[in-house]
């Protein structure tokens, strides 16, 4: 029985029609996978093209002559330093320097930026951007989450097929640049990022119009894909996912983001906690590892070096990709170098993994 309770995507009918297993994800009803299978979708993107439902994800934009001050209060991104038409990957951290979320912010305008949050930390992020806002009449936080889809196609053919259906030029669209362009007759947004480590773009159309770009994606030989292979291809290409892999009680210095944060800036909200960590430095690091027993490691699991625990791991799949087990986690530092072997308590038993270079798996482009 579908459960009610759950959101719907403007996608939603189009992924039952197409025979997807739909599961409840973050709040939303989602498809996991499609008939193919995740193995199937994972190839067709690290292949050619592939296309996600991201409409579950959070869009909020803030305008107004406070926008700029206020978001650089809130992001650890410099975001006076963020151009139009240019987005960034950061973190949203509490005062003591906890990983509300990562998100990524671009500046629309001189005065309006645009915010996407993950699906499962919209309410928590929404309460906190709130609870900041107290006095500023000059911000106005509009959450265009339900009126506005977003799809992502990726891939090494994703953006010679976004161009091919564009009335513009999408090629000439910059990493974690955008820019505002019809797709297959409908006007979107168009950003030059992902979460798969390929190339591609997240088009953002009018919540009415998200079925029929899907539809010209799929009429390109674009494959569906689900949140199954999603997961598998961020986790090929070392990105985290919160909830997992980063939460309030971890920092971005031991999860190895310290690259997001730009801590000189005396009004950022987290700046001392995360200069206090910084300086102390952190007894953990997030590490990755390929395991060499037989065994895939999962959320959880124990990570132990001669016996001693070493760590927990927080995500972990078989990669297609590589033909490999691999896995993350926090681990001890001492133990997080790469060659070191590592034992990963696979249900009890012990299954040797050893520490490699993240991400496992980079296109050369």
């Amino acid at each position: 029985m579908p459960d009610d309770s759950l959101k719907k995507t403007p996608l939603h009918d189009t992924h039952v029609a197409s025979g997807a297993r739909m599961v409840a994800f973050g709040g939303w009803d989602m498809p996991v996978q499609y008939p193919q299978g995740i193995i199937s979708e994972v190839k067709a993107v690290r292949n050619s093209a592939g296309m996600f439902d991201v409409s579950h994800m959070g869009r909020v934009e803030f305008r107004g002559r406070g926008a700029e001050g206020f978001l650089d209060r809130l992001l650890s991104a410099d975001v006076p330093a963020i151009k139009t038409g240019r987005s960034k990957y950061h973190m949203i951290c509490n005062g003591r320097g906890g990983i509300i979320d990562d998100a990524i912010v671009s500046r629309l305008g001189d005065e309006s930026f645009l915010l996407v949050i993950n699906a499962g930390n919209h309410d928590r992020d929404m309460e906190w951007i709130r609870s900041h806002a107290g006095g500023t009449e000059d911000v106005e936080i509009d959450d265009t989450t339900a009126r506005v889809g977003m799809i992502a196609l990726q891939g090494p053919e994703a953006v010679g097929i976004a161009d091919s259906l564009a009335a513009d030029d999408l090629r000439t669209v910059r990493r974690f640049g955008f820019v505002d362009a019809e797709v297959a007759g409908i006007p979107c947004r168009v950003s030059r990022t992902g979460y798969t480590g390929e190339d591609g773009f997240e088009i953002m159309p009018p919540a009415d119009r998200a079925p029929a770009l899907w539809a010209a994606l799929k009429d390109k030989g674009v494959a569906e894909c689900g949140l199954g292979a999603r997961d598998v291809l961020r986790l090929e290409a070392g990105l985290m996912l919160h909830g997992n892999d980063i939460t309030e009680d971890n920092n971005p210095i031991e999860a190895g983001l310290e690259w997001t944060l730009s801590l000189d800036r005396p009004d950022y909200i987290a700046a001392r906690a995360l200069k206090r960590i910084r300086e102390a430095g952190t007894r953990r690091l997030m590490t990755g590892f390929r395991m060499t027993g037989q065994g895939i490691p999962r959320h959880g699991m124990p990570i132990r070096r001669d016996g001693v625990d070493a760590g927990t791991v927080t995500s972990g799949t078989h990669s297609p990709t590589l033909d490999a087990n691999i896995g993350i986690g926090y681990v001890e530092r001492r133990f997080a170098e790469p060659g070191a072997t590592l034992e990963i308590d696979v249900r009890g038993r012990p299954v040797e993994a050893e520490v490699v270079e993240f991400p496992f798996f980079k296109r050369s482009h």
